[in-house]
């Protein structure tokens, strides 16, 4: 794992890509353009690029007005602001109506670091994932999002995709397929499955070497989508294996591993445990250090490995 890249960085490049090759790409700014990378969609095409200011709601409501004549909008701010400050505009406007709005929450997750609790958004996966007509999307790196970002432009309908702040390993390569709702296996597994997001999957692989000494065969696999998931890869991995271990950075209540249980539950059920934030709030902190501390590291999800395999 030795590339470092932001996937807010990756999301700033392929959205002035896109904008070279589809005129109706718009992008629409909550302030922050320069956290999120929109800023270099700003300067190459200032006419098409709209800073609202502090109003979410504002953000996401216009993003539907241009979505109505055509534009393909990308309304981007911190995912925390976004998801909290606009719900209502993203429920009723956004997805009742089944409208072509992607919004894009930068700032994911505890490793927004110094930032603190109210910029760490740890409730975004649980808040649109339950939104019908909703696409939700978490890269696992830069190579990743770029591809995404195209998926998403290409594909009609609301869709959210949470970003990173700091830089991710890539861990996938340009020749990898890219499929919204369709999984990656990063690394085939006997004993049990690790089905990660985002971050998650590079912690995840390395916790699989940590497995791999103690005698144990763990596969990972990399769901980038949470909505639509890939109800085939999570069904396939537990009649293989006959385990599984969530990790996200994300309440434990709501996000990816809630959604692999439901699906365990319905089609093959098996033991799951869920390496994720336990119902608490974040802080202000170093990323590393907060991902040590609220039990998200490889070591964590080894350990809940172990305890998953001891209930098989």
């Amino acid at each position: 794992m030795g590339e470092m890249k932001a996937t807010r960085d990756a999301f700033g490049e392929a959205l002035v890509e896109l904008g070279k090759e589809n005129p109706k790409v718009v992008v629409l700014s909550g302030d922050l353009e320069d956290s999120t990378r929109a800023e270099h969609f700003k300067k190459e095409f200032p006419d098409r690029f709209f800073n609202l200011g502090i109003s979410e709601q504002d953000i996401v409501g216009t993003s539907v007005g241009l979505s109505l004549v055509g534009f393909v909008p990308f309304a981007a701010s911190f995912g925390v602001f976004l998801t909290n400050n606009a719900y209502g505009v993203m429920r009723v406007s956004v997805c009742y109506n089944n409208r072509n709005v992607k919004l894009i929450g930068s700032h994911g997750g505890l490793t927004v670091g110094e930032d603190g609790a109210t910029a760490q958004c740890l409730e975004d996966f649980a808040l649109t994932r339950v939104l019908p007509n909703m696409k939700v999307l978490c890269p696992v790196d830069a190579i990743e999002t770029r591809k995404a970002v195209r998926s998403v432009a290409a594909s009609y309908g609301p869709a959210y995709m949470r970003l990173g702040r700091i830089p991710y390993p890539i861990i996938t390569k340009q020749s990898d397929a890219f499929e919204i709702g369709k999984a990656g296996v990063m690394k085939a597994g006997r004993d049990l499955t690790i089905i990660g997001c985002g971050l998650m999957v590079s912690e995840a692989l390395k916790a699989a070497e940590i497995l791999d000494k103690e005698g144990v065969d763990a596969g990972v696999v990399n769901m980038h989508t949470l909505k639509p998931i890939d109800e085939e890869t999570i069904v396939r991995a537990a009649g293989e294996t006959g385990a599984i271990v969530t990790a996200e950075e994300h309440q434990m209540n709501g996000g990816l591993g809630s959604a692999v249980a439901e699906v365990l539950a319905r089609s093959f059920p098996v033991p799951q445990e869920m390496v994720a934030v336990r119902d608490t709030f974040g802080e202000s902190g170093d990323p590393e250090g907060l991902l040590e501390k609220y039990h998200l590291k490889d070591v964590d999800i080894a350990r809940s490995a172990l305890a998953a395999l001891a209930r098989k």
